[in-house]
């Protein structure tokens, strides 16, 4: 099996993932905002955040720290574990 360099939540780069956490993160608070003084139908803006999020708000910041890190950090697995190490400039080309 191959190894990865990024997780299942990485985004392709971390401006288009903090993009998508604003957008996200914005209808979502925005429906619950109006919600209070529009109407309770602007809670129907919170689903298209959750698209936005990709799924939950921790699966986003999951989500973030595996983009910022990804390329950076190296696993090795063994029987008795695995382990994570920065990788050199060398392993990153």
């Amino acid at each position: 099996m191959p190894e990865h360099d990024r997780g299942a939540l990485a985004g392709t780069s971390v401006a288009r993932h903090l993009m998508r956490g604003t957008i996200g993160f914005g209808l979502i608070g925005s429906s619950f905002a109006l919600a209070a003084t529009i109407s309770p139908v602007a809670l129907l803006l919170a689903p298209a955040g959750m698209v936005a999020l990709r799924g939950c708000p921790m699966c986003w910041i999951a989500g973030l720290i595996q983009t910022i890190s990804a390329g950076r950090l190296k696993r090795t697995c063994t029987d008795s574990g695995c382990t994570l190490y920065p990788r050199t400039s060398t392993e990153r080309s």
